[in-house]
């Protein structure tokens, strides 16, 4: 997961965006205008900025162009504006911003731009995956050429080569077969709607438990079902709760 600077001058954005990506397993970091957002640049050093272009003190590209100066635009950087021309986004590009989002921003394209700017940081190719000098030792796998790390490399090529579904037996309900050759996104959150559909019916359907067992919030919890497409209909027969 990375750690990523969000920037933006409107609280109701910078909390939005902050719940929805550290739900998603990242460190958040937020700042409110340009002052802040040079501090946090230079002192934690994020994988990835999103930035808003119009801020009260110093503009968005204004500030994109002074880390490019001085050298600090090491990171992908998307840009954020619900006011901004085209000719204020080919601008920004021209610059050194990785992309555009504007606003309302949508969580799907939230979601994906920012997951294109991470992955263009460290490609990661098959043949690499399958090298087994890019395996790691430390895990127990042993030295180069023991029995262990020759499996290790075996699997990891056959892996590769040939993706294998994952079964899971999910009771009752039968077993489920997850495809592992997909982004890992879709994987997860195909896995992620098998188990929350699992834990609903396990517990006839009451979020009040669903929410225990799975360790979130309520309010979480709906907003995370909704988005994964899971059918709420049991949970609203038995429980009569709205979603936010």
């Amino acid at each position: 997961m990375a750690n990523i600077l969000v920037v933006d001058d409107e609280l109701g954005i910078r909390d939005l965006l902050s719940e929805v990506l550290s739900d998603e397993g990242h460190t958040v970091e937020l700042a409110e205008n340009a002052a802040q957002a040079r501090a946090a640049r230079q002192n934690s050093r994020p994988d990835l900025v999103l930035l808003d272009i119009w801020m009260p003190d110093t503009d968005g590209v204004t500030l994109l162009k002074e880390w490019r100066g001085s050298g600090q635009l090491t990171m992908p950087v998307i840009m954020m504006s619900g006011h901004a021309t085209i000719d204020t986004a080919v601008e920004a590009t021209r610059i050194g911003a990785q992309a555009f989002l504007e606003k309302p921003i949508t969580l799907q394209k939230l979601l994906k731009t920012v997951g294109q700017a991470l992955a263009s940081i460290q490609p990661v190719t098959r043949s690499a995956a399958a090298d087994p000098a890019t395996l790691p030792r430390a895990a127990g796998l042993g030295s180069p050429g023991s029995a262990a790390a020759d499996f290790a490399a075996g699997a990891a090529a056959t892996i590769v080569s040939q993706p294998l579904p994952l079964v899971v037996d999910l009771g009752p309900q039968g077993q489920q077969v997850f495809e592992l050759d997909k982004p890992l996104r879709d994987a997860r959150d195909a896995f992620e709607k098998a188990y929350f559909e699992f834990h609903l019916a396990k517990e006839g359907g009451s979020m009040t438990r669903v929410a225990e067992k799975t360790g979130l919030e309520r309010t979480h919890l709906y907003r995370k079902l909704k988005q994964l497409g899971v059918d709420l209909s049991r949970a609203r027969r038995g429980n009569n709760a709205q979603i936010p």
